[in-house]
This record gives structure tokens, sequence and C-alpha cells, in this order.
């Protein structure tokens, strides 16, 4: 196995075992699975979640992160923000509803109003690759004990 794939591992077993960031007394845990494809019996090829192994370029990775009210109390208005490794590029979420930061999470908006500083010092349109930080602001009340899930994709770089 090369450097460079022991590293994008190490890194994505990090996210994994990193907690994002929250803003409630809310618990939160985070997977990481690769994406395959398996051929069934049938002939028919089905999508497949594993733990990522072994992960190359390309890749389809499925981010999951859980949330769980640990409070007594119930938790309103909260907000998730979770960092995305260096060897990923961003290409989406469940829901699309999320605010990003394309500038390791100084800034944020929609990725559509983002702008990058390009190498010359000019501006251009941020790109999903760009996202470093993702960030959901949770506008409901969550009971104490209650729990969700929030799901983000990337592909390996």
């Amino acid at each position: 196995m090369s450097n460079t794939m022991k590293h994008m591992i190490a890194a994505l077993m990090a996210l994994a075992a990193a907690a994002p960031a929250i803003s409630a007394p809310v618990e939160l845990a985070s997977d990481v699975f690769v994406e395959r494809e398996q051929k069934r019996a049938d002939g028919t090829v089905a999508t497949v979640l594993e733990a990522p192994k072994l992960v190359v370029p390309g890749d389809q990775l499925v981010f999951v992160v859980r949330y769980r009210n640990v409070g007594a109390q119930p938790a309103t208005n909260f907000t998730v923000t979770n960092p995305i490794p260096r060897a990923v590029a961003f290409s989406g979420t469940m829901d699309g509803t999320e605010i990003v930061s394309v500038d390791g999470g100084k800034n944020w908006g929609i990725l559509s109003q983002l702008k990058v500083v390009k190498a010359d010092g000019n501006l251009r349109q941020a790109v999903p690759a760009d996202v470093t930080h993702l960030k959901w602001t949770m506008n409901q009340t969550l009971a104490a004990g209650s729990a969700g899930k929030l799901v983000f994709r990337g592909v390996v770089r």
C-alpha cells in the first residue's frame, strides 16, 4: 500500500473517530462508508456500504453523522458543523440544505454564493470540491432522548 493510500485511510478514520462540533447538549457520532457495487447471484448489481479498509481515488464515500439529545430538556435551534477531510472532495448532502465553508470555517454561505481566491489573486466561483466544512442549522426541537442523522457524500481525491 502506498504512503498516499495510508494517509487517505488515516484521514478517513480520523474523521470517523472525531466528533463534529455542535452547539447544544446533543451527542454526536460519525461513520464513514465506501460505496461499492456488488454482483448478486441472479446477475443484478446492488450498491452496498462497507467500512473503508482500502480506498482509492474515485471511490464514493458516504458520511453519516448521528445526533441524539442527551440532555433532560428539548434541544432547540442547534447547529452541527463537520469538516471535510482534505483527501475527500465534497459531492453533496442527502437533503441539500447545508451551509458550507470554502475557507476552513471562517466564512459560511450557500455554495453558489461563495468565491475562492485563485493563485493569481482573482476570485472564481466556488465548486463542491472547494468545500472544507459543512454546517446544518437544525431549526427544530429535538426532544430529550430523540435522535436523527445527517448524511453527506464525497469522492476520494
